[in-house]
């Protein structure tokens, strides 16, 4: 399956797509948040995972890694998560639980740094 089309799966499951490629066997993703806060949204983590699943479920996507990153607006990143294609097989094989998966995804979010509040908050 090419980018297009994965972007577009992912589409039809209400994640916002900004770009996305596929290199050297990686999915590389970017999408725009529609829950602009401090954390990325868990749903729209699950969202995307669904779509991921339910393709390689319909075999019509070979599993590869995915590594995502989520945007409140263009350039104005709010964080990151990946997928490791192993966990996408075992689930659809049932050696995996979608709690097991879920957490092995959650723990792989991660936020940029804190602004250090140099020169404006020094608590």
């Amino acid at each position: 399956m090419d980018a297009d089309a994965l972007a577009d799966e992912l589409r039809s499951h209400g994640v916002s797509v900004e770009s996305i490629a596929v290199e050297e066997g990686t999915v590389d993703v970017t999408y725009l948040t529609a829950f602009p806060g401090e954390t990325v949204p868990k749903r729209e983590v699950g969202r995307a995972c669904n779509a991921l699943i339910d393709l390689a479920d319909e075999g019509r996507w070979k599993p590869q890694p995915v590594e995502a990153t989520v945007v409140r607006a263009p350039g104005d990143v709010l964080g990151w998560w990946s997928v490791d294609p192993a966990w996408i097989e075992a689930i659809v094989a049932d050696d995996l639980t979608e709690t097991e998966f879920s957490t092995r995804v959650v723990e792989t979010i991660d936020h940029p740094a804190p602004d250090d509040g140099s020169g404006s908050d020094d608590r």
